[in-house]
């Protein structure tokens, strides 16, 4: 299997696959402006074309940026892996897209639905009956609360709460430790307690 985006988020990633998926081999990293040789002892490569539409190689993409994300899962032809920290909670009825990463003592509470290419950042809390669209950002020690909608490449800053039933569009900001008791349209930036719309 192959990395795409060899940063501070990649390395996350790597500690993951390596402690939880040990059955996958992370064979090189790749980058468009590669700043390193290596990354955690992985080579990291200049971008290449034909392996980005090689269908037949497994891929995760670890960039952390959700546009970028987003561009780069558009651009790669092959089948994309989850990885799951070993110590995340993941219910058995919950559902989560192919290219998500769950990080350390995440919990994922029961009929979640986290979509593709998400991020479930370190102790991030996603209760029962959330829906997470694609490319969403769950930052560490967020806490969703039951029936919290998420709208595709939204940003939930560390440390944000979000109240039962709220709706947050796509695209969205939440600054870091936000209280979102209200719902939030597509492409707001939303910061304080309570969370107040200020872009």
């Amino acid at each position: 299997m192959y990395l795409f985006g060899a940063s501070g988020h990649g390395k996350v990633v790597i500690d993951i696959i390596k402690t939880s998926v040990k059955e996958l081999e992370i064979e090189a990293v790749y980058d468009d402006n590669p700043q390193s040789t290596s990354l955690l002892d992985i080579p990291v490569l200049l971008t290449n074309p034909e392996v980005l539409n090689n269908q037949g190689c497994q891929w995760f993409i670890s960039i952390g940026n959700n546009k970028f994300r987003k561009q780069t899962a558009q651009k790669i032809k092959g089948s994309f892996l989850k990885a799951i920290h070993y110590s995340a909670i993941i219910s058995d009825t919950s559902e989560i897209g192919e290219g998500t990463v769950v990080m350390a003592n995440a919990v994922v509470n029961p009929e979640a639905k986290i979509g593709k290419h998400c991020i479930i950042n370190s102790g991030a809390i996603v209760e029962h009956d959330c829906i997470i669209d694609d490319f969403s950002h769950i930052s560490p020690n967020v806490a969703l609360a039951g029936g919290v909608i998420v709208g595709e490449g939204t940003h939930i800053g560390i440390g944000a709460s979000v109240i039962q039933g709220i709706k947050i569009g796509k695209w969205c900001t939440i600054g870091a430790g936000a209280v979102i008791i209200k719902d939030v349209p597509d492409g707001a930036t939303v910061v304080g307690n309570p969370g107040r719309v200020i872009k």
